[in-house]
């Protein structure tokens, strides 16, 4: 539980210990309520799969007690069981659909092409912030109607929300970015466009409009699931690239590996570190009794690691198949941006490739300090083409 594991350690070895010895293990209280600790793959695919027993409405990560209720609890796709997460999910399904996402891939190019140009006139950069981060971030703002000229606004405001720094200016800065949403969100439901935005402005469950807060929470929810966590996995897998130089250059020889590659991409970073559920219901796993209302933690980076699953887990392999990961989640809140998200890493890694950039660390990479989401929050690079 200590964020400086994730920057300067090796949680890798605790969770292979908590696998093969303990693995539902109890967490007792301390800053952070207690809680139960799942690092094992089956453990966390069949909680997963169990969303009956396994609430999101109370929360889906850890917070002090002293915070509170999390805000958006039933509320926020993320934060809501059967059936309204399932109403909430079909007002904007479609939107991410293989057909909706193959529709604009030629935009998506457009817009990461650009980004890379940019990069390559600066030379040096940093490629979480001037790569990875605007790439998921302009394709989501397309998305959900933001206008071109408000990209770089919300690039700063969501660089400062999510940034490990002062944690009351990344209290402002997504106080800003909700502030934005309520703006947009009533522009949108007085003149709706062809947007996400638009669709949650405009939208009825069980005969009622949504209300403004509730769209305003799952425009927060768009943007964030949308952005933060495929930065960090296009950084993260980056940074592989860059201690493993032998697996970009199986790419540089195969343009056919990319899809395994990316798959590979996203088992190995696991950016999201652990994901809460509340059980609903008094349950067992191995011998251990949960009840009603404790806490339940699954360890993403565990279970994806987890050599009973994976064959030579803890080896960077482009090449690997099958490669049944849970770094999207699984069951009824499988991750809605699953495809935009894989399409986002392929044309990312592709353009660098077609383009032959030479790709060299420039400075001593930063891990994050968070046991929320892991990878790098600074990569220096040199960027140089042939």
């Amino acid at each position: 539980m200590d964020p400086g594991l994730y920057s300067h350690g090796d949680p890798f070895v605790q969770w292979r210990w908590l696998r093969a010895n303990d693995p539902v293990y109890w967490h007792p209280a301390k800053e952070l309520p207690g809680f139960w600790a799942l690092t094992r793959y089956e453990d966390v695919r069949t909680a997963y799969r169990d969303a009956e027993t396994f609430s999101s409405a109370h929360g889906i990560l850890l917070r002090p007690a002293d915070h509170g209720a999390d805000p958006g609890g039933g509320r926020t796709l993320a934060l809501t069981d059967a059936p309204r997460h399932r109403q909430l999910r079909g007002l904007v399904d479609e939107w991410f659909s293989v057909r909706s996402v193959r529709s604009i891939e030629a935009e998506m190019a457009g817009i990461t092409k650009g980004i890379v140009d940019e990069a390559l006139r600066q030379g040096d950069c940093d490629f979480v912030s001037d790569i990875a981060a605007r790439v998921p971030l302009y394709v989501i703002c397309k998305m959900m109607g933001v206008p071109e000229s408000d990209w770089d606004h919300l690039y700063d405001l969501t660089s400062r929300a999510f940034a490990a720094g002062d944690p009351l200016d990344r209290r402002f800065a997504h106080l800003d970015i909700l502030g934005y949403f309520e703006t947009l969100q009533a522009e949108k439901a007085k003149r709706p466009g062809d947007d996400l935005v638009s669709v949650l402005a405009t939208a009825t469950v069980d005969g009622e409009r949504l209300g403004a807060e509730d769209v305003i929470l799952n425009c927060d929810n768009l943007l964030v699931g949308g952005t933060e966590n495929t930065r960090i996995s296009a950084a993260g897998g980056m940074l592989a690239f860059l201690e493993r130089p032998d697996q970009w250059k199986r790419l540089v020889d195969d343009r056919e590996l990319l899809p395994s590659a990316v798959e590979e991409v996203l088992r190995w970073t696991s950016t999201a570190t652990h994901i809460m559920r509340t059980a609903t219901r008094a349950t067992e796993i191995h011998g251990k009794k949960i009840e009603e209302g404790d806490r339940v933690v699954f360890w993403l980076p565990s279970a994806n690691r987890d050599e009973t699953v994976f064959d030579d887990p803890d080896t960077f392999s482009v090449t690997r198949k099958p490669n049944r990961h849970l770094a999207l989640g699984f069951g009824e809140h499988f991750c809605l941006g699953s495809m935009l998200a894989k399409v986002e890493l392929r044309l990312l890694y592709g353009e660098l490739l077609d383009r032959k950039v030479r790709i060299e660390l420039a400075g001593e990479p930063k891990l994050l300090d968070s046991i929320v989401v892991n990878g790098p929050e600074r990569l220096p690079v040199r960027l140089t083409t042939a």
